[in-house]
């Protein structure tokens, strides 16, 4: 395996692997290093922020700068690349030097960005650089020794990132790329961004304006447009139908809660960072937006005596949650501040686990059969034992209940692994680990067994011998956030919904909006009235453009109607992705319609 010089922060020469991790994250670090040396070259007093270079395959390198004027555009970027090459052809060689930090940062007054990170990296007063040619920067990684390996690599994009990833600071401006040492490696990562770009759900959700976000009004907090509320308003009754079929009995709890039940339940001593600061009320009440929606329902358990004729308890919610996520961190429908969970709860004795854990995993493999989901793995997550903090300390409970989780599982006789760590604090857990459009993994859904919640907030119910008992508490969720979920359906389907999905389901264009109009408006009519989605598209725009538009927009069927369809009761129906038309009459239309949507889409 070919090997390379990569330099070390402190100055020392290591050979590495050009094809491992390090070698990958090396060169990036070093297209990142000349970027910089670019942008000081092309753009007089610019200012410049933190630039890394990762490690992933999957990922790039980016660096953050600033300026006066406008800043740097996509227009840019070719000019940018062209300097690096010039670079790159120089073989210049990187150097390791070491400066006076109060010496830096009286040269680089100007640069309040660079004096920061010069004096968070000095030690001493003295800090680690890279130099090449005139240009120095900040020493923070691995970087090759000889530019002359910089050969394949593309500036991808530029965004607005806020200094330190914090909202509070200047937004500075961003630019993204990637790079790999084979031509051939560049052209698939190229192609593979190419794709998720296409499927990306937040490029999608502009496209057939399903849902939006606006920092100024609200970062991470979506705004779902009617088209996106439609899709989340189906699988939302879809759920609570298919909960309620299976036992569940659905409940609305407050968004705002006591902070003590937090500190009761634990999350306020080990989820703190991610809660949003408690809501003092001044008469010394303070009030939390929930992170997690147990102690709500945990609650409803309470306000009732129970015995064991209420076992098992099932009680579910569409809850509505907050999270304190930074801003760097936020990402379309996928990572927001505020978002609502297909959550659930089930209180249980300790002879009903297995069959409950059955009844649940049942319950959210069929539902992922009626989405078409069939990419997904079991992991058992469980703790870490020498992970003191973060772990409930409780070594009988966790034994107990990681050795029930998994039995559950071998009763099921299905494949799973195991993985140390993974659990949440207060329990172990299955998670159904899916495959995302581009292939990443992600967790869909959970089932968690918990004896420590029960534990400390008191609950009991009394058995059949008369005395109390303490239940056992399942939290699960079937297909998690409808945010995370809509992202991942979309980006899956590629904003083509099933038909029993898609906002609107028919499209009808009159021919002749004065001599069909009525017509269309007739069948819409009776496709309404069957609860079917459907828009008659009046306008006075040419049927090529219609139809196209009704393609772009992905509607599963379009009917074309004119003098012929009038006098025989029929419709021309064109499907999504098809480019020829078919004549049937309107009745067969709406049974096969019908059927399509009855069956979730599912292929026959």
């Amino acid at each position: 395996m070919a090997q390379v010089a990569v330099m070390l922060p402190d100055g020392s020469v290591n050979k590495i692997d050009r094809d491992s991790q390090e070698g990958l994250q090396a060169l990036r670090e070093s297209v990142a290093f000349f970027l910089r040396a670019a942008l000081t070259d092309s753009f007089a007093g610019i200012r410049l922020g933190e630039y890394v270079g990762a490690k992933d395959s999957d990922e790039g390198f980016y660096v953050d700068s600033d300026r006066d004027e406008m800043q740097v555009s996509v227009d840019e970027l070719a000019a940018l690349e062209a300097k690096i090459k010039e670079f790159a052809k120089a073989n210049l060689k990187v150097e390791h030097v070491v400066g006076d930090v109060d010496e830096l940062a009286a040269q680089y007054a100007a640069d309040p960005y660079t004096v920061e990170l010069l004096q968070e990296a000095a030690q001493d007063g003295k800090v680690n650089l890279y130099k090449a040619g005139d240009f120095v920067a900040p020493a923070n990684a691995p970087i090759l020794v000889y530019s002359n390996l910089i050969k394949n690599y593309k500036l991808l994009s530029v965004a607005g990132a806020y200094w330190k990833g914090m909202s509070s600071n200047p937004m500075l401006q961003r630019i993204y790329g990637t790079a790999f040492y084979k031509k051939d490696d560049l052209e698939a990562d190229l192609q593979r961004r190419q794709e998720a770009k296409e499927r990306d759900h937040r490029v999608i959700g502009s496209q057939l304006d399903l849902f939006f976000v606006d920092p100024k009004v609200g970062a991470g907090l979506p705004y779902w447009m009617p088209k996106g509320s439609t899709i989340r308003r189906t699988i939302e009754r879809y759920i609570i139908d298919r909960e309620v079929a299976d036992g569940y009995q659905h409940v609305y709890t407050p968004v705002l809660m006591n902070l003590d039940a937090y500190k009761t339940s634990g999350h306020w001593e080990h989820y703190r960072d991610d809660m949003f600061p408690p809501m003092d009320m001044g008469d010394g009440e303070m009030l939390e937006l929930r992170p997690m929606n147990c102690p709500s329902h945990i609650q409803v358990y309470k306000h009732h005596l129970r015995s064991y004729r209420d076992l098992p308890l099932r009680i579910a919610e569409l809850g509505m949650m907050h999270r304190y996520e930074k801003s760097g961190a936020l990402s379309g429908l996928q990572r927001v501040r505020e978002m609502t969970l297909n959550d659930g709860h089930t209180f249980v004795s300790l002879d009903q686990i297995r069959s409950e854990f059955a009844k649940i995993l049942k319950l959210i493999m069929s539902v992922y059969e009626d989405f078409d989901i069939t990419d997904y793995t079991f992991r058992l997550s469980y703790r870490d034992p020498k992970n003191t903090e973060k772990y409930y300390a409780n070594d009988e409970m966790w034994e107990q209940s990681q050795s029930m989780l998994k039995a559950a599982m071998d009763d099921l006789n299905l494949d799973y692994y195991e993985a140390e760590g993974e659990a949440a604090f207060y329990g172990p857990k299955l998670d159904i680990q899916t495959k995302t459009a581009l292939g990443n993994e992600e967790t869909m859904s959970t089932i968690q067994l918990d004896f420590m919640l029960p534990e400390r907030f008191g609950l009991k119910y009394t058995g059949k011998d008369g005395q109390e008992h303490q239940p056992v508490m399942i939290h699960r969720g079937v297909v998690g956030t409808m945010e995370r979920f809509i992202a991942y359906l979309t980006e899956i389907y590629k904003g083509a919904f099933p038909t029993w999905l898609a906002p609107e389901q028919v499209h009808i264009i009159p021919v002749s909006d004065d001599k069909h109009g009525e017509y269309a408006e007739d069948l819409a009519a009776k496709l309404r009235a069957a609860n079917v989605r459907v828009v008659v598209d009046h306008r006075n725009e040419k049927m090529g453009y219609k139809i196209r538009e009704t393609q772009t927009q992905k509607v599963p069927y379009t009917l074309v109607v004119g003098n012929d369809e009038m006098a025989n009761q029929s419709v021309s129906v064109r499907k999504y992705g098809e480019d020829k038309a078919a004549t049937l009459a309107f009745a067969d239309f709406e049974s096969e319609l019908l059927a399509d949507i009855a069956s979730y889409s599912r292929k026959k």
